[in-house]
């Protein structure tokens, strides 16, 4: 499959929305799990938007697409690779590994793999914090992106982690909107204060947000 064009056409016209909008949601929410002497690696990094904009000492973006290497800030480290075998990194390197809408894009095996992978490369007590679309809440829309292949939920995503040995800390099961192609009205000012109102996320959240760690 042609990760450049999908991803050129799917997110090129938004791209200043969207980082915009993970400064947004880096800063008022996903810095209090990072801290800033740590070494965080983001997978499937796309156009750099989370890692780009969180503070720490260290960051690595890793994603299939060769377009990384145009997006990435200059001090990130890029590495070009598959996440189900992340052969560039060593193990026990890294404090907290991200992703952000992937798993969705993997089969059951390479989510497997993947968990083995996150595992591996984290330091003891090393965090994993996954942004994720819940098909308990958006499966009206879940098939609106050509390349979307597992659907998962919170409870099963869960599972998988546990299942490979990581401890759950945290875990929102309704948390941001499913995407920004929606017809809610893209506004800076409405994401700040979207973060602020729990109550609303039990109605507009389609996203969960699960923290673990390896013990």
């Amino acid at each position: 499959m042609d990760v450049q064009s999908i991803y050129a056409r799917r997110f090129t016209p938004d791209l200043h929305f969207r980082n915009e909008m993970w400064k947004i949601l880096c800063r008022n929410f996903f810095q209090r799990y990072v801290a800033s002497s740590c070494h965080v690696l983001e997978l499937g990094a796309g156009y750099c938007e989370f890692i780009n904009n969180i503070q720490a000492e260290r960051k690595t973006a890793l994603d299939i697409n060769p377009d990384i290497k145009d997006y990435a800030a200059p001090d990130i480290n890029i590495v070009l690779n598959s996440a189900s075998l992340m052969s560039a990194v060593p193990d026990g390197s890294v404090d907290l590994v991200f992703a952000s809408n992937l798993f969705e894009h993997l089969t059951r095996n390479e989510i497997i793999a993947t968990f083995g992978e996150v595992y591996r490369i984290l330091v003891p007590n090393g965090r994993f914090m996954v942004l994720q679309p819940n098909i308990r809440f958006c499966a009206g829309d879940y098939w609106m992106f050509f390349d979307h292949i597992t659907p998962i939920d919170d409870r099963a995503f869960v599972e998988g982690l546990e299942i490979n040995g990581f401890e759950i800390l945290e875990v929102i099961d309704r948390f941001l909107p499913y995407t920004t192609k929606s017809r809610l009205p893209k506004s800076l000012f409405l994401i700040q204060l979207y973060l602020r109102l729990r109550l609303v996320w039990r109605l507009f959240g389609q996203q969960s947000f699960i923290l673990s760690q390896k013990p």
